[in-house]
């Protein structure tokens, strides 16, 4: 976890990702945005949201404050999480439930 946490934090930030990290951050406690929102933000595509946000080392989970979990897919569904592994998904699942986005 700790070696995880060090490879994300040495890796070089793009301007890309700097700029979703910084609309992901006006998030408010309790509320979600997509994929597809920050995307058009950005005039780009949701995927790549995704993948930024896939290597944030920013994340609430890790101590940081750019909270990437607050972002959903445009149909309603969860969409991915720390490398979309299935404990992280439920991890996801238990951070909005606690902010109340989710019920």
């Amino acid at each position: 976890m700790i070696l995880d946490v060090l490879n994300k934090m040495t890796k070089k930030i793009t301007e890309f990702q700097k700029k979703v990290y910084a609309i992901v951050k006006q998030v408010p406690r309790g509320k979600t945005t997509t994929y597809k929102a920050i995307a058009k933000k950005l005039h780009s595509s949701p995927r790549a949201v995704g993948q930024a946000l896939k290597v944030n080392p920013y994340s609430f989970v890790d101590g940081g404050n750019v909270p990437c979990h607050r972002v959903i897919m445009s149909s309603g569904k969860i969409g991915g999480f720390g490398g979309n592994k299935a404990k992280n998904i439920k991890k996801k699942i238990q951070l909005l439930k606690k902010e109340g986005a989710l019920k």
